[in-house]
């Protein structure tokens, strides 16, 4: 059995504990046998190929990326516990009130912090990924009355844990706080190794696993986790952009995913991890292939039915083209979005809505609210 750390002992609020301390990737003693991966690296790279061309079916990118970014922010959330819905975060963008907003601004705060990593790592002169970068994204993450107590944007100066009600009886106990500068110093110089002996999807795997291991947060390791995930698969071209939504796979398997997290740790496991990991990356590229064609689909139907009414102008058909990254509106969003009239886009919405390409909501004369609900039910599946 491969031993992945060492367990050191150390005191928290009065009890003394067995904390774990990871050993610097990659796996060794012995090292990770390719015949373990490589079947499970190729399924997931044929998947991710096959979403990367079909994601041209789409006219615009950025309706694929308003959905999966949203879809995964929703997705990771849940996973802590987050009960939010994905049409609460339509109706939030909106403008619209929603029951739970604490959970409805955990998942926008992941939204935030995912777009600065994203910005930070297309901009030339930002930051690569790194432990500053990741603390710049849980400032954000924490952002609000929930993180405030939790260290937003820095590193624990605390021992946390991981189940039970107590360090003396917590399922696991990360490492010593003393311990995870270096540990993330290690990690980082994996990360940028500029000869990697291991496929990307692997080392994608073994950086998500160790972090989790490290966790060097007091909150919100999960998420920056799973962030970290998807940072890296654009970083190393194997998305070019983040249309995958890991989560869902994650979220599905919950009690698998956290299972074979552990025994990397106690049974030092690297290869069950691996093989979990890869499988939940061709289901999930599969999953969201699917789920471009259908939206493909829906869009160029309501599309035609639009062209071939009578009077189409120019406004109503610019106002439909919005709807897939807009999916939720009022006409004075309408207006403003499309710098034009208020009457001019009352009549545009009015056309959509005769056709019944969107539908009205709240059934008042005033203050009215609509809805690309065809494409809201489609994407909440």
């Amino acid at each position: 059995m491969r031993s992945t750390g060492t367990i050191v002992t150390t005191t928290t609020l009065g009890e003394s504990v067995r904390a774990f301390v990871p050993y610097a990737l990659p796996p060794s003693r012995p090292v990770l046998a390719a015949a373990s991966y490589e079947a499970g690296v190729r399924a997931a790279e044929l998947a991710l190929a096959r979403l990367s061309g079909v994601a041209g079916l789409v006219p615009s990118v950025e309706w694929l990326l308003y959905s999966a970014i949203r879809k995964e922010a929703l997705l990771t959330s849940q996973i802590e516990g987050t009960q939010a819905t994905l049409t609460d975060l339509f109706d939030d963008e909106a403008g619209l009130a929603v029951a739970n907003t604490d959970d409805v601004a955990e998942v926008t705060n992941y939204l935030r912090a995912f777009r600065c990593v994203r910005e930070q790592l297309r901009s030339p002169r930002g930051l690569p990924i790194s432990v500053r970068l990741l603390c710049e994204a849980h400032a954000l993450l924490l952002a609000g009355a929930r993180g405030a107590g939790k260290q937003p944007g820095e590193l624990r100066r605390s021992q946390n844990w991981i189940g039970g009600t107590r360090p003396g009886n917590a399922a696991f106990v990360p490492p010593p706080p003393e311990r995870v500068p270096g540990l993330l110093a290690d990690l980082e110089r994996f990360i940028h190794d500029p000869d990697p002996q291991l496929p990307a999807l692997v080392r994608v795997a073994l950086v998500h696993a160790q972090f989790e291991t490290i966790h060097p947060f007091l909150d919100g390791n999960g998420r920056i986790g799973r962030l970290l995930i998807a940072a890296l698969m654009e970083q190393w071209s194997l998305l070019p952009e983040p249309l995958m939504y890991l989560s869902r796979a994650l979220k599905a398997h919950q009690r698998e995913y956290y299972r074979r997290l552990s025994a990397v740790r106690t049974d030092g496991d690297w290869e069950g991890w691996l093989r979990f990991f890869l499988e939940a990356v061709e289901a999930s590229a599969s999953e969201a292939e699917r789920g471009i064609v259908a939206v493909a689909s829906l869009v160029a139907a309501d599309r035609r039915r639009l062209l071939a009414a009578p009077r189409v102008g120019a406004i109503a058909l610019r106002l439909f083209e919005l709807l897939p990254v807009m999916p939720r509106f009022t006409i004075e969003q309408v207006r403003q979005r499309l710098d034009t009239t208020f009457p001019t886009a009352t009549a545009a919405v009015r056309l959509l809505e005769a056709l019944a390409v969107v539908v009205e909501l709240t059934g008042q004369k005033k203050n009215r609210t609509y809805s690309y609900q065809a494409y809201v039910d489609l994407l909440a599946r």
